[in-house]
């Protein structure tokens, strides 16, 4: 994917795999670039699936005109990641006037759940962004 080129996503091989009516989802390997030392997934790998999976899904929910930037990411670790890879899945729960608020749960390759994330972002115009009041 072109917006991904030269990125942290490019670097750790992290994938969107499916698009639906109500999800997006994505994977990420568990190797030398995400786990930690015990071999587990790294925490802030998870992190990093959570907010693009999130920050994508959130997008995609935003009229033209407008985007987002995060406010507010958290993470709760439940249980180990283990190789070849996670995936994330990335659910809407608030679609507002000014903010999304996206959940995703990422599992392991059995489906067992490792880590429940949310992530708050706010609508901004376009032009905001660019310094324009």
């Amino acid at each position: 994917m072109a917006l991904t080129k030269g990125t942290m996503t490019e670097h750790v091989g992290l994938e969107i795999t499916e698009l639906g009516d109500d999800f997006l989802k994505g994977t990420l390997p568990v190797d030398h670039r995400t786990q930690q030392h015990m071999g587990i997934i790294h925490g802030g790998a998870s992190v990093v699936l959570a907010e693009t999976l999130g920050s994508v899904a959130a997008n995609l929910c935003t009229p033209p005109g407008f985007h987002i930037v995060g406010l507010d990411i958290n993470a709760n670790h439940v249980r180990p990641g283990r190789p070849p890879l996670v995936t994330g899945t990335a659910r809407p729960v608030h679609i507002g006037r000014t903010t999304v608020v996206v959940e995703i749960n990422i599992v392991d390759s059995e489906g067992k759940l490792v880590c429940v994330s949310r992530l708050t972002a706010a609508i901004l115009k376009d032009n905001v962004a660019k310094g324009e009041a």
